[in-house]
């Protein structure tokens, strides 16, 4: 033991993590006990690994770890997502940049082929990034959203839905993003706060206000509430003969109680076609829709002597008119409100009514509320279930069609006017597929049971579902939790998971949100490399309750890698003091250690530590049982235990008790900090065990007198 290093070397971590993945123990099929199941949220092919995949890498790790130890038959099934969009606006981005081409220069089959190389490589680095987190799950079962056995699922699924009804195709509002031409997922798109300039325009006995002029050469409905007492002379339908932009317009006055009297004037013009909360409006009233955008961002011939401009170039050209008309009452500069644009590639979302895909979500929403009423599914922390009842209770039917090539294409065809949808495609010729891609959350939320084998029923599916935990951010609740929840409901007739654990997002020091602009991000790798794997994993994990977000700086993660070293000295002093200590095997045949008073009492008190640390984890408290233990460890056993410890090891008397109690609370310990910070744990144990300190058993109240 003489030739234990002084210090930690954190540069084995890769070799710790061989010998894991080589004990075949990260499969379940290696293990016995109840199963215990969690998938990974697939982290998509566009980059690498940042600190919020860490964050979940981490947490999850931990569940798995002290699961494993307590017996249970752990599966953590990792994958990759495909993440249509961002993927394919990421190569479009290159391919114009570096060759001056678009997709369709190179047309579908050739531009897939860039796609899929560039995924590839992506998913590779990733999954080295995965293993570098120390991240002990099953590679044999790994799977990817686009691969062919999660193809074969999202056909069926997609068969299933669309038979029973709740798959339609239909006109109605969607995002649009000119840039990509494609329509984008409201989890997609990203609104930003801006500065603008706010209109007043006069139309006839009113003045309106907006921030987009070049929407309003349509608006012919004047819409105001029907208690506003200012426009009380004003009927419902009234007809009105106003000057507007082009010329003369025949206005109808609308009543509707969504107006808000406060903002503005209390009046506004609506524009149907370009607009979510006008569309609505429109469709209540059963009001003309007209279309002043084409997919471009383009005006179109209502514009009259403006068509064909792009409206960011056409927007002052028409304001100066308005001008010139008399119809400009006031400009405000100071407008504040926000932008939606798009966050997979940053175009500006411009809503246009279009016929797509759409899920009838109406009839699936009390399932999805029941099972969280109802207990079956728990959401922590619990504050987030009222979110997710007022998401559910507003939902609108989710379209599920895009404009793009990567992805999963729609299993529909068309020939002479008739629709076929299958798992496979029609078998007499003639018969052309519908050219769309589905949302990448669709595929996403069979993820559950599709990594399982569905549509099979598989030995893997009957074993490991519903899965036990979903640990993922707060940010993608409704997006990703609430779908998984709707899609298993109607396939598989059965929750998809017990237990949601909702993490924050990691933010700096300061509480600033990450960006690349503000130079704050922090990169896991480069932190690995500088301090190891289980400093940053337990700088992500103290302080971080679930739903908040939590500050992480370079010293805190530098903090925990002193206590990395502490951990090592001090297993390293015990291990030097125990070279005699007689082995369990030769103990009870004369060779029994005698324990002082003293030394019980500690041992004691170790159990009830252990218990209060099992405890919090039980409880997915992981936050407060990191803290206690890097406090125990530090100041209880290697400040104060270790230290009393010296002069028993000195006293022949009592030396035997000292080291039998220091090996204990060493060994307990290490098995306690493992799910934490398992590469130093491990290192310390393979000094003196041939296993592995990986599935040892989780430590109970020892029989102490």
């Amino acid at each position: 033991m003489q030739g234990i290093p002084k210090t930690y070397d954190q540069s084995q971590e890769p070799n710790v993590y061989k010998l894991w993945e080589s004990s075949g123990y990260f499969n379940p099929d290696n293990l016995t006990g109840k199963p215990f199941t969690i998938m990974m949220p697939p982290p998509n092919v566009t980059g690498d690994l940042h600190v919020g995949h860490a964050l979940f890498l981490t947490l999850q790790d931990i569940m798995i770890r002290f699961g494993r130890m307590r017996g249970r038959k752990t599966l953590w099934l990792p994958g990759t997502d495909h993440a249509a969009i961002a993927t394919q606006s990421k190569i479009e981005a290159d391919l114009y940049k570096q060759e001056g081409k678009t997709r369709f220069n190179l047309g579908r089959e050739e531009f897939l082929k860039r796609v899929e190389v560039y995924a590839q490589t992506k998913h590779d680095n990733i999954v080295r990034q995965i293993r570098r987190m120390g991240a002990s799950c099953d590679w044999s079962r790994e799977a990817f959203t686009l691969d062919e056995q999660r193809s074969l699922a999202v056909r069926t699924a997609f068969k299933k839905m669309y038979d029973a009804g709740l798959i339609y195709r239909g006109k109605r509002i969607v995002n649009w993003d000119s840039k990509l031409k494609t329509t984008v997922s409201d989890d997609e798109v990203e609104w930003k706060d801006e500065t603008a300039s706010f209109y007043y325009l006069r139309y006839g006995p009113f003045v309106i206000g907006t921030a987009r002029p070049e929407t309003k050469f349509g608006d012919k409905y004047v819409v105001m509430h029907p208690k506003d007492k200012r426009y009380k002379n004003y009927k419902h339908g009234q007809k009105l003969e106003v000057e507007w932009i082009n010329g003369k317009v025949t206005a109808t006055v609308i009543k509707d109680e969504t107006v808000d009297p406060e903002f503005g004037t209390g009046v506004m013009t609506i524009t149907p076609w370009h607009d979510a909360a006008d569309f609505e409006i429109a469709q209540r009233h059963n009001l003309d829709f007209e279309q002043i955008i084409d997919d471009r961002g383009v005006l179109l011939p209502i514009a009259g002597e403006f068509a064909n401009q792009h409206i960011k170039k056409a927007r002052p050209l028409i304001v100066e008119k308005l001008k010139a008309k008399g119809l400009l009452e006031k400009i405000d500069e100071s407008y504040s409100h926000r932008v939606a644009t798009n966050s997979r590639g940053g175009g500006l979302i411009e809503p246009q009514i279009k016929e797509q895909w759409f899920v009838d979500v109406t009839t699936l929403k009390e399932p999805m509320l029941k099972t969280v009423k109802s207990g079956k599914i728990k959401i922590i922390p619990k504050r987030f279930e009222k979110i997710y009842f007022h998401w559910i209770d507003n939902l609108r039917d989710w379209c599920i069609s895009r404009q793009i090539w990567y992805g999963h294409q729609i299993p529909v065809w068309y020939k002479d006017g008739k629709t076929f949808c299958d798992t496979k495609p029609p078998a007499e010729p003639g018969w052309v597929q519908d050219p769309d891609t589905l949302d990448t959350w669709f595929s996403s939320g069979l993820w559950t049971f599709s990594t399982l084998g569905w549509p099979q029923e598989t030995t893997d599916l009957k074993t490991f579902h519903p899965t036990d935990v979903l640990e993922t951010g707060y940010d993608i609740l409704f997006f990703w939790v609430a779908r998984m929840i709707l899609m298993s409901e109607f396939l598989l007739d059965d929750i998809p998971f017990r237990t949601v654990y909702l993490h924050g997002l990691i933010r700096d020091k300061d509480r600033q949100k990450m960006s690349k602009t503000k130079g704050n991000v922090i990169d896991p790798l480069g932190i690995i490399d500088t301090y190891g794997t289980d400093a940053l994993r337990m700088g992500l994990i103290v302080g971080n309750l679930p739903g908040n977000d939590l500050p992480l700086s370079e010293d805190k993660v530098r903090g925990y890698r002193n206590f990395a070293n502490k951990v090592w000295n001090a297993a390293r002093f015990v291990l030097q003091n125990i070279i005699d200590l007689p082995s369990p095997s030769r103990r009870g045949a004369g060779g029994e250690v005698v324990m002082t008073s003293e030394d019980k009492k500690i041992l004691r008190d170790l159990d009830k530590f252990t218990s209060e640390i099992t405890k919090k984890l039980e409880k997915f408290d992981f936050a407060h049982a990191a803290e206690d233990l890097y406090h125990y460890f530090w100041h209880t056993f290697a400040d104060k235990i270790i230290e009393e410890s010296k002069p028993k090891l000195a006293d022949p008397k009592k030396r035997a008790s000292a080291q039998l109690m220091l090996t204990t609370m060493l060994e307990t310990q290490l098995k306690l900090l493992h799910p934490f910070m398992p590469f130093v744990t491990e290192a310390i144990w393979q000094l003196t065990h041939k296993d592995l300190l990986m599935i040892q058993s989780w430590p109970t109240k020892g029989k102490r007198k």
